[in-house]
């Protein structure tokens, strides 16, 4: 179900402090802290004894103490303390996630620690760049399967109904769309020429009249979205070469971790080419696309729900080309990657290892 070799956003950076933050990634309960030099922590969340999770328990200096029978955990997951036995049972230690800070995020490798790869990151060129204004974002919880969401960030077409009042406008109806394939995901975009600027833009755009405007929608694996916004003077849009000296630019940056199949925990932010100091621009950004994400959530829900049990099956649409190619590519991957697990056997413990341990 999970491309769990992979980089996922467990938190804002600015969320995790001293004390025990919980959370869930694709179906896998942990736990965040951080330690008393300000390096971040992200544990199994379920002591190895009865399970209780151990942000129950409570922060004792840079370790966890289990809130049931006192078993305590360091930072690498390694049982330090074993109040209630003799000794410390051999088999006590829980997972320790590989962690890194990057875009005041804080990312999790969900699969096998040694291939923790931080160059594997998602990268964002503008990142640090003083040219380009920041919004922050925010984050939220949406009530539907990730892939019904990678779905939506991969159909430029959807704005034309679901955003009318912000991202969207008639040319956004029936303008036709290009599907490639790369090696990290899928793009699928097009340029409408001619057209009118869409609500959202209008405000921010410093030109008159019509536009030529791409839509640039990518999703790399395992489910990290990048949608880039192009609008200039109208008759001034090309594929290459020099851009328009009154060009409007924002590339947004969309991260989903799935909590389980039935919910997402959803993270952005934005970068504009234009007014980087202005705090009033990025307000208002984040304003404006909060609402437009909300008017996703409300519709993805719906679909998720309507996708459980439906009465007919689903169909596709000629739109739906680029979300089918990265949904069989995404399954290949994640095929790929239980067949190399498969050589590993679970054995059930006996009643002499339950005792002993």
């Amino acid at each position: 179900m999970y491309l769990r070799n992979a980089w996922y956003v467990a938190a804002s950076d600015a969320d995790i402090g001293r004390s025990l933050y919980p959370t869930t990634m694709l179906g896998e309960p942990i736990v965040l802290f951080r330690k008393t030099d300000g390096e971040l922590v992200g544990l199994e969340d379920a002591c190895p004894h009865r399970k209780l999770p151990l942000s129950m328990g409570r922060l004792d200096g840079d370790q966890v103490e289990c809130g049931y029978h006192g078993l305590t955990f360091d930072d690498k997951g390694t049982c330090t303390r074993a109040p209630t036995s003799g000794r410390i049972p051999s088999r006590a230690s829980v997972h320790s996630y590989p962690i890194q800070v990057r875009y005041g995020l804080v990312w999790l490798w969900m699969g096998e620690p040694a291939l923790a790869d931080p160059a594997s990151l998602c990268e964002v060129p503008e990142w640090d760049d003083p040219k380009w204004g920041l919004s922050r974002g925010a984050s939220m919880t949406v009530p539907c399967h990730y892939l019904y969401m990678t779905d939506n960030l991969l159909d430029p077409s959807h704005v034309a109904w679901v955003h009318q009042s912000s991202f969207g406008n008639a040319a956004c109806a029936s303008e036709p769309l290009t599907t490639t394939e790369t090696a990290n995901g899928v793009i699928v975009s097009r340029w409408m020429r001619n057209v009118d600027v869409a609500p959202f833009y209008a405000q921010f755009v410093t030109f008159e009249g019509q536009c030529d405007r791409l839509q640039h929608y990518e999703v790399q694996y395992p489910c990290h979205a990048i949608i880039k916004a192009l609008f200039t003077p109208a008759g001034t849009g090309q594929e290459s070469g020099p851009l328009h000296e009154d060009v409007f630019l924002m590339n947004s940056y969309n991260f989903m971790t799935p909590v389980d199949e039935h919910s997402t925990r959803y993270f952005w932010f934005q970068l504009r080419n234009f007014e980087p100091g202005n705090e009033e621009v990025s307000r208002r950004f984040d304003e404006d696309v909060q609402h437009a994400f909300a008017e996703d959530r409300a519709v993805l829900a719906a679909v998720h729900k309507g996708m459980i049990h439906p009465r007919t099956p689903p169909i596709n649409l000629p739109s739906d080309a680029g979300p089918v190619k990265f949904r069989r590519e995404l399954a290949k991957r994640i095929a790929a990657q239980d067949a190399e697990e498969l050589h590993i056997t679970i054995c059930p413990n006996t009643a002499a290892d339950f005792i002993n341990s």
